[in-house]
């Protein structure tokens, strides 16, 4: 271990105030290639692209990979039901743990899923396993996206964060690509309708991977950003602190409020794409190659959204407000060319037969495909934007670990009640017009916000939570800019 001196340059770009902040030296060679935020974020990637990207994959291709969309749609419902209490204290249970903990006890959950869904080819009336299984899932789901979300967005620059989101997000969805496509050679030939026992057994093997890559990661208290400016580590206090420190959060940053509609949004959609359109009139080899551009397109989505919201040329209001109208044209694009899709079906009593179900060698295969292109391509854009949008309101790791378990616990709350919905058999037209309907309105609730409180530079006075004393009390910046001075990290 080698101490850091404190080197005093001055920041370019800092953490929380750039005209306080101090320049640390970082370490160099090997260690500082593994050091480095963008090899850390890769390997949050990494944990992500094993355990929630295999679930996505395994989702995308309609009902789990199964013939019965019911006891799917219950699963996932009782999974964002307890994924949203979670992540509403997972904040306080990562800033207490720490991160690298926290994602390990998050990604056990989903080798428990998987698992659940190989014992029910095996045993078909495991179907309550399941169900139990996704509620576990939900709970560990929450405490890990709190962990990433923090990480995620406190490890760049301010003028990074785009760039770094966009990273993440390819690496993560590209655990849905290769799961995708290992569906895709498996179940090419297939006339079952439903995913093969080996399916679920390489994604399980995967999953089982990625409960072990946190333990690789290095100690975010050791962590210098690229313009060498300290991450600023969650300081680990009471319990009875830290759920103070989320009202904290809360009450000083209260337009974070203005974005939960978006959040509500983020995962609402996933319902009608995943089972009421691509499970619903496609056959399994039509839905495996699905699921499979999906995928591929949200890597693409997120890189260029997140290269648009980091142009230097122009303020951060300029490509926040640039990102939310591109957002704007998407959601209509898209959902006018689903509404055309959409009225010509509806649900029926049962699945269809596998003779009326759509073959990638049918007549119309090509559009449908290209639309759900561009739905993988607005997933990823609005999931990007809304991550930058709270990235820009801190850099606070503790301040961004309770904002990412609002939006997960928001974001789970409106999944649970749209998969519950599905569960339950209401009209395809129903979920797709609801869809549609608050995306808008998540996108009109987001401007006010994005007016009143996205700045070009976020300042130490407002970090409040990174003000905040063991004992609950709030300091003024003047008094952190001091405690500042004279440190040192230990890498």
């Amino acid at each position: 271990m080698t101490d850091v001196a404190e080197n005093e340059k001055g920041s370019n770009s800092g953490s929380s105030d750039n005209a306080s902040q101090h320049v640390y030296e970082r370490p160099t060679g090997l260690k500082g290639k593994y050091y480095h935020p963008v090899t850390q974020v890769c390997l949050l990637g990494l944990v992500c692209f094993m355990c929630p990207g295999l679930f996505n994959s395994l989702n995308g291709l309609g009902a789990g990979g199964q013939v019965d969309a019911t006891t799917s749609a219950n699963a996932n419902s009782a999974l964002y039901a307890t994924f949203a209490v979670s992540a509403f204290f997972a904040g306080s249970i990562n800033n207490k743990l720490g991160s690298r903990v926290t994602l390990m006890l998050g990604t056990t959950g989903y080798a428990l899923y998987i698992g659940s869904y190989l014992a029910m080819n095996i045993h078909p009336n495991a179907g309550g396993f399941v169900i139990a299984a996704g509620a576990i899932l939900g709970i560990c789901a929450g405490l890990l996206w709190t962990a990433q979300g923090s990480l995620m967005m406190a490890y760049p620059t301010e003028d990074q964060k785009g760039r770094f989101i966009g990273i993440f997000w390819s690496i993560f969805n590209l655990g849905g690509v290769v799961g995708a496509s290992v569906a895709l050679g498996q179940n090419f030939h297939s006339t079952a309708n439903s995913v093969g026992n080996g399916t679920y057994i390489g994604f399980l093997v995967l999953t089982l991977i990625g409960v072990l890559i946190p333990l690789t990661m290095v100690d975010p208290a050791k962590m210098i950003r690229t313009d060498g400016t300290k991450v600023t580590a969650p300081r680990q206090p009471s319990w009875k602190t830290e759920i103070w420190g989320l009202w904290v959060a809360l009450r000083t940053d209260p337009m974070i409020i203005m974005l939960w509609p978006m959040f509500l949004a983020s995962n609402w959609f996933y319902t009608w794409q995943f089972n009421d359109y691509n499970g619903a009139i496609f056959n399994i080899r039509a839905r495996a190659l699905n699921n499979l551009v999906y995928w591929i397109a949200q890597i693409f989505g997120s890189l260029a959204i997140g290269a648009l919201l980091d142009q230097k040329k122009f303020s951060r209001r300029i490509r926040a407000f640039s990102g939310w109208t591109i957002l704007f044209l998407a959601v209509w694009m898209v959902h006018i060319w689903a509404y055309f899709y959409q009225k010509d079906y509806t649900r029926p009593p049962k699945a269809l037969p596998d003779a009326q179900r759509l073959d990638i060698l049918d007549k119309g295969y090509v559009g449908k495909i290209f639309l759900y292109i561009f739905c993988g391509v607005l997933d990823a854009m609005w999931q990007t934007t809304a991550y930058w949008l709270m990235g820009a309101m801190s850099n606070d790791p503790a301040k961004l670990a309770h904002f990412a378990g609002f939006y997960k616990a928001i974001q789970s709350a409106g999944a649970a009640g749209m998969w519950r919905t599905d569960g339950e058999g209401k009209p395809y037209m129903t979920i797709f017009i609801s869809t549609w309907v608050l995306l808008v309105a998540g996108l009109l609730f987001a401007l006010p916000m994005i007016h009143l409180r996205v700045k070009d530079h976020t300042d130490i006075a407002d970090e409040a939570l990174a003000r905040m004393d063991d004992s609950g009390n709030i300091l003024p910046p003047e008094a952190v800019t001091e405690q500042q001075k004279g440190e040192k990290v230990t890498v």
